[in-house]
């Protein structure tokens, strides 16, 4: 698949499983230093929260988003799925993040190299795959003001995300189409893609024809999503999906980004997701993450979907401040 207009931009959000919410914004504020940007709902299954962790401004390239369905059953990364989440940090904080990993019994494993980066790998509450990566073209991002991570150390966004398939070669080339070209192989089993920018730029596939199908459940990744920057480039590249036959739907209004859906050939549900309105469109900047909003389509129905949702608290307990 070639194209004449604007190839996506890089990694816009991922989206996960997760089981326990309070749980969840505990360890993605508290230990992760990540700003809660916004409290919504699945607008797909409207009793489930859907919450939206990024940088102090919530920039698009920095959105680690999550259904959290209390008592959900454990999932099974395999084939067919996003094996790891990876964040960018500065080469500077490998140091802080494994003293706090250890200070804070994260699940966490010694930092290894792989290629030019320092990657310390962990694990969520429920299990997720993810990783920290130390690059030396990390952006100097947007901190969060009120993270109990300092400023210097703080996640800048999306490094990418890593896939695991049966096969490689039919995904390897939408993505390139995407605007991934292929670096190479990093080792023996990584085959790295990299787009312009400077989040989200890194799509690895570890391809595998004998590992089983994965399990969807609390700890897996829903869906990854690509950002372009207009609903012209949006639809463009909706028909260009078509075109090759590859199943996906309507445009869908998610208030803060517009959306389509599809799954690429290894069977990982992509998402590609519009740049704007963004998450100011109905809070005020100061304001992000702090009360349950609803798309207006919704906003009838608030009584009974607050009745069905267990109360978050979101102030963080002053046990780790920003200068330790």
């Amino acid at each position: 698949m070639t194209s004449d207009f604007e190839p996506t931009g890089g990694i816009h959000h991922v989206t996960a499983l997760a089981s326990d919410p309070q749980r969840n914004v505990d360890f993605y504020t508290e230990t992760l230093g990540l700003r809660l940007v916004k409290q919504s709902v699945n607008q797909d299954e409207v009793h489930t929260y859907h919450l939206f962790y990024g940088d102090g401004i919530g920039s698009t390239g920095t959105s680690m988003t999550f259904f959290p369905i209390e008592h959900a059953r454990q999932g099974r990364v395999g084939s067919g799925q996003v094996q790891t989440v990876a964040f960018l940090i500065d080469p500077d904080a490998v140091e802080f993040w494994v003293e706090r990993f250890s200070a804070l019994g994260v699940d966490y494993a010694a930092p290894e190299t792989r290629g030019d980066e320092t990657v310390i790998p962990f694990r969520d509450p429920d299990g997720l795959h993810l990783e920290l990566v130390a690059h030396p073209d990390a952006p100097a991002g947007n901190p969060w003001e009120h993270s109990p991570v300092p400023d210097a150390h703080q996640i800048r966004g999306f490094f990418g995300v890593t896939l695991a398939l049966h096969t490689a070669g039919p995904t390897a080339d939408l993505l390139e189409a995407m605007g991934y070209a292929r670096v190479g192989d990093i080792d023996a089993a990584r085959t790295r893609f990299r787009a312009d920018g400077d989040l989200g730029f890194v799509v690895d596939i570890i391809a595998n024809e004998e590992r089983g199908r994965g399990v969807p459940g609390a700890g897996t990744v829903h869906h990854v999503a690509f950002r372009v920057p207009d609903d012209d480039t949006h639809e463009q590249w909706r028909q260009a999906l078509i075109a090759r036959n590859l199943n996906v739907t309507d445009v869908i209004d998610r208030k803060w980004f517009h959306s389509i859906y599809f799954r690429e050939p290894g069977g990982v549900l992509f998402e590609i997701a519009t740049e704007n309105p963004g998450y100011t469109v109905d809070e005020e900047l100061a304001a992000l993450g702090t009360n349950l909003v609803l798309p207006e389509w919704l906003e009838g129905r608030r009584s009974e979907i607050e009745s069905k949702l267990t109360p978050l608290d979101i102030s963080r307990p002053a046990t780790m401040e920003a200068d330790q």
